[in-house]
């Protein structure tokens, strides 16, 4: 038996088992970023991607000149409205191979960082690529999804909705 309660489902598990829940976003969300200073960033939901991404230019590996090697990038770009040009450092990143959705492999930087979706923050992996041909600055994969989400593809924007149906109650609320 399963069923939907303000944006969460129910999922029984084996008898005896504790059901397990998850919330239900849908086919697009907005995103935040708080480390990264980004706020309301449009995301693909992207069942077929394991790895998320992220928008980014200028992409650069460099070695301080203590020998340390650090990835130095800027999100997204000029066209967007919230290009700040502001640069990031991450000292603490990964190389990995990423297939792209038209087969081909990538070399792509990978950094950890926090995503916040509804009012849940959590640390997930993202490659820094150029997604400046594309609709979607971010693209949320299975990674990040598996133990958090279940994906109806019939909503979007289920987080923004939650989050003013929940304002408008408490202002309601506050008025009687």
């Amino acid at each position: 038996m399963q069923y939907e309660a303000v944006g969460y489902l129910v999922l029984p598990l084996l008898p005896g088992m504790a059901a397990e829940i998850k919330r239900i976003i849908g086919r697009r969300e907005l995103v935040s970023f708080p480390l990264l200073k980004l706020q309301n960033i449009e995301a693909k939901i992207d069942t077929g991607a394991f790895t998320s991404a992220i928008h980014c230019t200028k992409i650069e590996e460099v070695t301080c000149p203590d020998g340390t090697r650090i990835i130095r990038f800027r999100l997204l770009d000029p066209s967007h409205p919230q290009y700040h040009q502001q640069e990031f450092e991450f000292s603490r990143y990964s190389v990995r191979d990423i297939k792209s959705s038209f087969g081909q492999v990538q070399e792509r930087f990978i950094i950890r960082t926090q995503i916040q979706l509804f009012d849940e923050i959590i640390e997930a992996d993202f490659s820094l690529s150029d997604r400046s041909d594309l609709k979607y600055p971010v693209l949320i994969g299975r990674a990040l999804l598996q133990n958090n989400f279940i994906v109806d593809v019939s909503k979007k924007e289920v987080a923004r909705k939650q989050k003013i149906k929940t304002r408008n109650q408490k202002r309601k609320d506050k008025k009687l």
